[in-house]
């Protein structure tokens, strides 16, 4: 198997840069998933609001982007006007009868000049006639085609130019139908014509069977067999057939409502005359009844605003149509997509010509957000919902880590490696010689070193006692710790709410990964308390309900202490004074504010309690009246526990030096 190469240059900045990150993605929805507990509405946020890729791009979020779709309507709606249509087409008519006109002019002088009686008297009559004709000619447009069509021009170039704008016109005509008619429309062959009219035919009988659900796979591929060259976008079913027709027919739709009253019933009679005249008016119309019955969503009574002064031909006025109604379907998808993957839909390069190359980029990369996170493990979709798996869980932990931890000096961490050193297992990744005594934890690496330095290279390599490197471990002091987090209305509405649990996360974090020997239990509490999860952490969010209940969040926690080893301590987090407590055979707490004399004596119990269970109490105190700062003070005296009276900003500098400081003067004390 061939080795694969990898060949290297100077960044000269038109390289194209690494896709987006999953980890990326995953640091800008962390704050938000912590707060509102939703990942499904993290990310939509997300994609809402938009952010700034590893790269340094802007990631335009759905917001800014229907933003640029609104901008992108309102000036190609406020520099044109479809006036232009009906003007372009009577225009061309004008023009057709002004040459005929002359023409008459020309024939009736050249008979005058020639001297002869007879052909004078014969050249007044016929142009006379035919100028007449020219004079009563329908002031509406179809009345004019239709008139136009039975005359005998005297002009071949006229008769020529007028043949050329009906071929156009049914060329236009047709593309509201199908792409490849508007050849047939302007063939005067009547085999492609009759073909024409099969196809029509064959394609409503096709689209009412499927309206009776009586249609089959067979019945699309006979149609497509037989007709398939007039559908150059190649449908795969029958759905696909008839949403493209109604879609391009429901733009042409929109552009008739648009228009004036007059212009509208110009152009419809025009078209019906044109169509009447290849005896596809029926068709046509009944093609027409069956898609609106079938897409009645399509919104066929749209309309547009037109105010500019840029009149547009025909043409102009059909690709304008087009390009609003793609514009109208992309805002219809940004605003109903619920996830990051409903936006692959999105015609990217259709994106790309209404809007630019950035907002191109920006709908792929938002597309991919959820995709990148479950490739990377960290999401993974249950039954149309996106959850957290465990390593999710893990990197966000790690998130609220770090951010908490750049925020501290390194010298008051406390995480430097000691000095003196113990036998337990911990490793503290630091060897030295083997000396008699020491525990046999060898270090393999640097002992095959030694003996090679000694003795050199080759094989076996031959060790001796001196060669031996052993790795230093720490005296292993295992504590037991349960975090009350406080999850009353108050928190958010003071915002302390994501701070504490952005450090509930962190210390997760830091005990699973630095002390995974410990033991961390969750208890949230406001009216009532509950036990919680790791896993169920990340989503945990407030409780829409008033009352701080330390009494049974202390109760729970020293339930769940109870049944562990070693040192044991909780670590509560909270804004409000006592408010809540269970009295025995109470179904429901029992709530008052202020804080009444029974519900002060009943935490005062369970503070009690955790003491004589040898269970320390550390409360940081948010936001703390001077009611709250007694109380605490108070039950500190009585557990031996500590307060910190803090701030959201320094609230996780406070709880992980004090966890680490605890750590290690438990460890200090051991080896003593």
């Amino acid at each position: 198997m061939a080795r694969p190469t990898f060949r290297y240059s100077r960044w000269d900045g038109t390289q194209v840069g690494f896709d987006l990150d999953a980890d990326a993605i995953f640091d800008e929805i962390t704050d938000d998933l912590l707060y509102h507990g939703d990942l499904n509405a993290a990310l939509r946020r997300l994609m809402q609001q938009g952010f700034e890729d590893d790269q340094g791009n802007d990631v335009q979020g759905m917001r800014e982007l229907m933003q640029r779709l609104r901008d992108a309507r309102r000036e190609r709606l406020e520099k044109s006007n479809l006036g232009g249509v009906y003007d372009e087409i009577a225009d061309a008519i004008r023009e057709v009868v002004d040459q005929e006109r002359g023409a008459l002019d020309r024939r009736l002088d050249e008979a005058r000049e020639s001297g002869d009686a007879r052909q004078q008297e014969l050249a007044e009559a016929t142009t006379a006639e035919k100028h007449m004709h020219l004079d009563m000619l329908p002031s509406d447009l179809a009345g004019q085609v239709q008139s136009l069509s039975q005359y005998d021009f005297e002009s071949s170039e006229a008769q020529q130019r007028f043949d050329e704008l009906m071929d156009q016109l049914r060329q236009q005509l047709a593309q509201q139908y199908f792409d490849q008619m508007a050849g047939a429309m302007s063939n005067p062959d009547p085999a492609a014509m009759q073909r024409t009219k099969d196809m029509m035919a064959a394609l409503n009988e096709l689209l009412e069977k499927h309206q009776r659900d009586e249609d089959t796979p067979e019945d699309f591929q006979r149609f497509m067999d037989e007709y398939g060259d007039f559908f150059p976008e190649n449908p795969e079913n029958v759905e696909e057939l008839l949403r493209a027709m109604a879609e391009r027919m429901a733009q042409v739709q929109a552009m008739l409502n648009s228009m004036t009253p007059e212009q509208r019933a110009q152009l419809q009679g025009l078209a019906e005359q044109l169509l009447e005249d290849m005896d596809l008016n029926f068709l046509a119309s009944q093609l027409g009844q069956n898609l609106q019955q079938m897409f009645p969503q399509l919104d066929w009574d749209k309309q547009y605003d037109f105010s500019g002064d840029d009149p547009m031909g025909f043409a102009e006025a059909a690709q304008m149509m087009a390009e609003l109604g793609d514009l109208d379907q992309l805002e219809n998808l940004l605003q109903s997509a619920t996830q990051p993957g409903a936006l692959a839909e999105a015609d990217l390069d259709r994106a790309r010509e209404l809007l630019g190359d950035d907002a191109a980029r920006s709908l792929e990369q938002l597309s991919k957000l959820a995709k990148q996170l479950e490739e990377a493990g960290l999401i993974q979709n249950k039954e149309g919902r996106l959850e957290l798996t465990p390593r999710g869980l893990r990197r966000i932990g790690d998130n609220a880590l770090d951010d908490l931890f750049s925020k501290l000096a390194k010298d008051k961490l406390g995480r430097h490696e000691l000095s003196s050193t113990g036998i337990g297992h911990e490793r503290t990744y630091e060897t030295k010689a083997y000396e008699w005594g020491d525990p046999f934890n060898l270090h393999i690496g640097r002992t095959v070193r030694n003996a090679v330095s000694r003795a050199g290279s080759g094989t076996p390599v031959q060790l001796t006692p001196e060669d031996f490197e052993i790795e230093r471990t720490e005296t292993v002091v295992r504590s037991a710790t349960v975090l009350m987090l406080d999850l009353s209305l108050s928190m958010p509405m003071r915002d302390n709410f994501l701070p504490a649990k952005k450090v509930a996360m962190a210390l997760h974090a830091l005990i699973s990964g630095q002390f995974p020997q410990d033991y961390l239990g969750l208890v949230g509490f406001s009216k009532v308390a509950h036990v919680l999860t790791p896993a169920q952490l990340p989503e945990v969010s407030w409780d829409y309900d008033y009352g701080t209940n330390m009494q049974h969040g202390l109760q729970l926690a020293r339930q769940l202490l109870s049944r562990q080893s070693g040192t044991k301590q909780i670590i509560m987090i909270t804004d409000g004074e006592p408010t809540a407590h269970f009295e025995p055979g109470m179904a429901q707490p029992y709530f008052n504010y202020p804080p009444v004399q029974e519900t002060i004596d009943a935490t005062v119990r369970e503070v009690i309690r955790c003491t004589k269970d040898d269970i320390r109490i550390n409360t940081f105190m948010l936001d703390a009246t001077q009611y709250l700062k007694t109380f605490i003070e108070r039950i500190s005296r009585m557990n031996g526990g500590r307060a910190f009276f803090t701030t959201p900003e320094t609230l996780g500098d406070y709880v992980l030096v004090d966890f680490v400081e605890h750590k290690r003067a438990l460890r200090t004390k051991a080896r003593r």
